[in-house]
């Protein structure tokens, strides 16, 4: 099977952005994403338009080829596909928001399909016409005309909600498919309010979704604005992650609590930053996840050591110790529930979904910490602090005994089918 064409209607030029990304650009970084083959991307202009100004990297990585012919979107669309020889043609405009996703269903769909943005004033469309397919007529010039058209005849049939996979993996949730025509400031913070939350994990503790939304909200619009990397953030991570444990060690609570919570923000921020602009990368993936996974021990013990006077003999620092070792049973109990079902443990169920809200995590127990230290330092005692100490090691315990008897359960069942 010839590899898909994708031809962008950008015939009328526009400077919005959302999330610091050009439309246009946003388009083709959409394609990247879907991970298609493609042979070719035409992006049709206007007669006296000058060539966009987007980064090498999509030179590099797409087929591009600019046009500036006259005609309509139909005329555009029966002339690419005669060059494209049989190969399958998708068609959206470059003033849309497109889900990545969308375009993946669409090419491998066994039949011709298109989706149209619900609400009607707003004219986006996205579809997919094959080989055996009639041009759309030459008088139409507007993909969602075309569109409705396609499927009024029955040449084209729609994306139905029940035939598309919305499970996300990395977000344990279900998204359902999108397409936004932008038309103006308003249309651009709705549609950034809408992608901001739904790269929302379904499944995460208290804090993250509760607590920290705004902060994250404040920080990621101008970030994406400034292009600012999101590897850049998970550097600023790393630092303030290891730089507070030896405060945590000297009891030096309230600058190793403000590293630890810079920490705990910009974790969220470095995430959706990378998937609100695109710029995931295997590197930073690693990264950002590998820390995620290896420090929270390395806090506990030094909460304990603060907590027994500096003492490994101390009963504080030994609890810290078998913190340590349920930590990391759990953490291997996780990963063989996700290698043995295909889906996250905090995700197979609504309950555990639930349950994701205040199991042992380190934003969790950070917070119950913080809670405890901020009344020993008005009452002048240590005593809160240390009694939530050892209820968070046996809230891990528990945590541990929850997920041990979730893999039993679903020993051998296959939820990602």
């Amino acid at each position: 099977m010839n590899d898909t064409v994708i031809w962008i209607d950008a015939r009328q030029p526009g400077q919005r952005r959302v999330f610091g990304l050009s439309l246009l650009e946003r388009v083709l970084r959409g394609v990247i994403e879907s991970g298609l083959a493609v042979g070719r991307v035409e992006v049709a202009l206007a007669p006296d338009a000058p060539e966009p100004d987007l980064r090498p990297d999509l030179a590099r990585a797409l087929p591009l080829h600019f046009t500036r012919t006259p005609g309509t979107a139909g005329g555009h669309i029966a002339r690419v596909r005669r060059e494209a020889e049989g190969a399958p043609l998708l068609a959206v405009s470059a003033d849309s928001v497109i889900d990545p996703r969308l375009l993946t269903h669409l090419a491998s769909a066994p039949k011709d399909q298109a989706f149209v943005e619900p609400e009607v004033h707003a004219g986006a469309a996205l579809f997919r016409i094959g080989a055996e397919a009639a041009d759309p007529s030459p008088e139409a010039d507007d993909l969602r005309t075309i569109a409705e058209n396609g499927l009024a005849r029955g040449d084209l049939t729609p994306v139905l909600e029940a035939e598309f996979n919305g499970y996300v993996q990395k977000l344990r949730r279900e998204v359902g498919p999108y397409l936004f025509r932008i038309d103006g400031p308003e249309t651009i913070a709705r549609v950034e309010r809408f992608l901001f939350w739904s790269n929302y994990k379904g499944s995460t503790d208290f804090m993250t979704r509760y607590v920290y939304p705004p902060l994250v909200w404040a920080l990621v619009r101008p970030l994406s604005h400034l292009r600012v990397h999101p590897n850049w953030i998970t550097g600023v991570n790393w630092v303030a992650t290891f730089g507070c444990i030896p405060l945590f060690m000297e009891g030096a609570w309230v600058p190793a609590l403000a590293c630890a919570y810079l920490m705990s923000v910009m974790d969220s921020v470095d995430g959706k930053l990378a998937r609100l602009t695109y710029t995931s990368s295997r590197v930073g993936d690693v990264a950002d996840h590998g820390l995620d996974i290896v420090h929270p021990p390395f806090w506990y013990m030094a909460w304990g050591y603060a907590l027994g006077s500096g003492s490994t003999e101390s009963l504080p620092y030994q609890a810290a110790l078998a913190m340590f070792a349920l930590y990391v049973i759990d953490r291997i109990v996780t990963a063989i529930f996700r290698q043995k079902t295909g889906r996250s443990i905090h995700g197979a169920t609504p309950l555990d979904v639930r349950m994701r809200t205040f199991i042992s995590r380190r934003n969790v127990n950070l917070a119950f910490f913080t809670v405890a230290l901020a009344i020993d330092a008005v009452a002048g005692t240590s005593v809160v602090a240390l009694a939530t100490f050892y209820g968070i090691v046996a809230w891990q315990g528990f945590s541990l005994a929850w997920h041990a008897q979730r893999l039993v359960a679903f020993w051998g069942t296959r939820l990602s089918e």
